[in-house]
């Protein structure tokens, strides 16, 4: 009994932990449904937002396919992962983005895709290790397309090196967002002039030179 228990409750812990990840994974794949596309339409027919566009619909596979396979081996489809993933994309376009230049929302959606695929790299074996064979089988794939999508997004960086004027643009346009840049940028002046060494009236240095002669 004992040599039973030992067998089978780590087999269940990989699978709790497999049902978590996939719950992560339904999350993280709504974002990259939702997010590059709000990303895309801000920057126009420009070659970063056509790679935002293929992965966005790269993900509308993922997440057509995925549910199927997930019930395949008891694994939750987990509509509140894909709410929440719809939220935070909601959140960062309404909010977050109000802070940044394009440039820098266009990293920030980088660094959302790469936490996307270190997931499913991990997803993957954990997958293979629960026995989820045509699971795992389906990460593969799902890595070597999006990993390929990354890395088009990524050498898109190019472009915003070469067009400063829209790398620097605001990512967002609305009133209180430029209320708030300005705000911004009066403080960060401010700033920089007190950080400033601040000089000796004339009349103070003019006295301190004469007794030093």
């Amino acid at each position: 009994m004992q040599d039973e228990r030992n067998t089978e409750e780590p087999a269940d812990e990989v699978h709790t932990w497999l049902a978590n990840l996939a719950r992560e994974l339904f999350q993280t794949e709504q974002s990259a449904q939702r997010h590059p596309r709000l990303e895309a339409e801000r920057l126009g027919d420009v070659p970063p937002a056509h790679c935002l566009r293929a992965v966005a619909d790269h993900a509308d596979s993922a997440l057509a396919e995925l549910p199927g396979l997930a019930e395949q081996y008891k694994l939750p489809v987990s509509t509140g992962g894909r709410a929440v993933g719809a939220a935070f994309s909601v959140v960062r376009n309404q909010f977050a983005d109000m802070f940044l230049s394009l440039e820098r929302s266009y990293r920030g959606t980088l660094l959302g895709m790469r936490h996307g695929v270190d997931l499913m790299l991990l997803f993957e074996k954990v997958a293979r290790r629960d026995g989820a064979v045509a699971l795992a089988d389906w990460c593969v794939g799902w890595l070597e397309k999006r990993t390929a999508l990354l890395a088009e997004a990524e050498q898109a960086l190019a472009w915003f090196a070469e067009h400063p004027e829209r790398a620097l643009e605001a990512a967002t346009h609305r009133p209180l967002a430029r209320a708030f840049r300005a705000t911004v940028a009066g403080i960060e002046h401010l700033a920089d002039r007190l950080r400033q060494p601040r000089r000796a009236p004339p009349s103070v240095a003019s006295e301190s030179a004469h007794r030093d002669a």
